[in-house]
């Protein structure tokens, strides 16, 4: 049987010269893995971090991993792909999506929130170095528990403030809360710890570092 879905690509794991094992979000099967082949019509740079593709899903009764073939990109992200920036934190985000999701999580709306952002990030022209903050803010609320400050205080320490303005805050307001690079890698680990203490789930994302140095000169 073959389906016909979206995905959005969390990682990819090498198999072999010309297959991968793509870890994918999509609103048929929420966070799964499937089976694909590269090619020049389905190239390495198709399975970036939070790019969004479509593709057909063929089912195999013999085995969990699945088929995917037939594999395009309807949406380009030409925003996010020619910004080293955007492209580090898309590599922050979908490396929180995969540590914490775990297989065969499927939210309600959750597909479609995870899209929304990545869309969203892909249209800011600027001021968006606080993204991932109400991203992570948000992505809380989409697996159903909802920030509230006193809910985030124990976590939140010395940056309660800063916390309190993320909640409070519009998002255009929020992503102009002036913040150094130490102090978003800061905030992040907290909401990370607020999220993992919700999930049951140790959340360790070895690209916030990277994200910190690359804002460091910019503040």
């Amino acid at each position: 049987m073959t389906h016909a879905s979206e995905f959005i690509v969390l990682a990819v794991t090498k198999v072999g010269d010309k297959s991968l094992v793509l870890h994918t979000l999509s609103p048929s099967w929420g966070r799964r893995s499937f089976i694909t082949g590269v090619s020049r019509k389905a190239p390495m740079a198709l399975f970036m971090p939070l790019s969004v593709i479509e593709g057909e899903v063929t089912e195999n009764p013999k085995s969990d991993l699945w088929r995917l073939r037939e594999v395009s990109a309807p949406v380009p992200l030409n925003g996010i792909r020619n910004d080293v920036r955007k492209n580090t934190m898309t590599l922050f985000m979908s490396e929180v999506l995969l540590r914490t999701l775990r297989d065969g999580a499927n939210e309600p709306g959750l597909y479609d929130w995870c899209r929304s952002s990545i869309l969203t990030l892909d249209a800011l022209d600027s001021d968006f170095a606080n993204y991932h903050l109400r991203f992570l803010l948000e992505f809380a609320g989409a697996l159903g528990f909802s920030p509230s400050l006193p809910d985030l205080a124990p976590f939140a320490g010395e940056y309660l403030g800063v916390v309190k303005q993320l909640l409070t805050l519009d998002e255009a307001q929020s992503l102009l809360i002036p913040l150094t690079g130490a102090q978003r890698n800061a905030v992040a680990s907290l909401l990370l710890d607020y999220i993992g203490f919700h999930t049951d789930t140790r959340i360790s994302v070895r690209s916030l570092q990277v994200l910190r140095e690359l804002y460091t000169d910019n503040g």
